[in-house]
């Protein structure tokens, strides 16, 4: 009997994890670019999430071309990062967190019923052009759907990490999240800063949405797919873009090798709950995550 350890194997188990562990991290770059500007825990991405792929999807299933319905839902994302920032956060400011956490969370409702109302509660299949077929690559069998959605929010995350570092407005965010006080001094308008990080937040939630929504389907669950950011955030670091970026990794890889190494021996569906078991292991032993970093109070 040959025993042993099959290293393609465990290669591709390997390798779909990290392409999976990406999309991951593109889902929870949305909450760090608000939490690291405003302090604010936004639990109404998911519901963005799911507003962008629904409105995508609706404009295609109506006659638009992909560059038109993409173009309208880049401006549709704009335009509610813009309200939810003057209309809802804004008034909020220097509130408890407890009590903006309890206003996105309000909001996620808000979102979705507005979607409801525009476009109907119906199930869409969302068609990115892309077919879900095995690749052989190095010996290796991955999911050609995988590898480019994999590719595309690499490229979504590496824009980021380059606005971030090289561009006025980038190093703007970067002064606000550093020093929120020190930023107003030398003249930042503060507003304006956060309004436009929740432009580029919606702008991430139209890239994951339609990504998450040409796999798993254009319905009202795929908002949940923030469940599967939580972990990434806890273990990068809420504050830290590319502490999410190896979090996702990192999360993507351990659920699936547990799925498929330990997943035998206690029955299966180990996937669904890996994660958050490293997460809650994480908070206790290093709460900031990998990368965050650690918030000191006066007492």
């Amino acid at each position: 009997m040959d025993n042993a350890f099959d290293w393609t194997f465990f290669s591709e188990v390997l390798v779909g994890g990290l392409l999976a562990g990406v999309m991951y991290s593109l889902v929870a770059i949305g909450f760090v670019l608000i939490y690291k500007t405003s302090g604010v825990f936004n639990f109404a991405q998911g519901s963005m999430v799911l507003f962008a792929a629904l409105t995508f999807v609706s404009l295609t299933e109506r006659g638009l071309s992909f560059g038109a319905a993409l173009a309208v839902t880049a401006a549709a994302m704009a335009v509610l990062g813009i309200v939810v920032e003057n209309a809802v956060l804004r008034p909020l400011v220097n509130r408890p967190p407890v009590t903006l956490f309890m206003a996105t969370l309000g909001l996620s409702y808000i979102i979705e019923g507005g979607a409801q109302l525009l476009w109907g509660a119906q199930v869409h299949a969302l068609e990115l052009g892309i077919q879900d077929t095995p690749l052989e690559v190095s010996g290796m069998l991955i999911s050609k759907f995988d590898l480019i959605a994999a590719g595309i929010s690499a490229g979504m995350v590496a824009v980021l990490s380059l606005f971030f570092r090289y561009t006025r407005t980038g190093l703007a965010f970067r002064a606000v999240a550093d020093d929120t006080f020190a930023a107003l001094a030398v003249g930042l308008r503060l507003p304006r800063i956060r309004t436009a990080v929740w432009i580029a937040a919606g702008l991430v939630s139209l890239v994951a949405g339609l990504l998450w929504g040409s796999r798993l389907g254009v319905q009202f669950s795929l908002s949940l797919v923030v469940l599967k950011a939580l972990p990434v955030l806890v273990l990068g670091g809420f504050d830290s873009v590319p502490g999410v970026i190896v979090g996702g990794l990192l999360i993507g890889a351990f659920e699936k090798l547990a799925e498929v190494y330990l997943g035998p021996y206690v029955g299966g569906g180990i996937e669904g709950w890996f994660a958050y078991a490293i997460a809650l292991l994480f908070l206790l032993i290093r709460p900031a995550g990998l990368f965050g970093g650690r918030t000191l109070e006066r007492v």
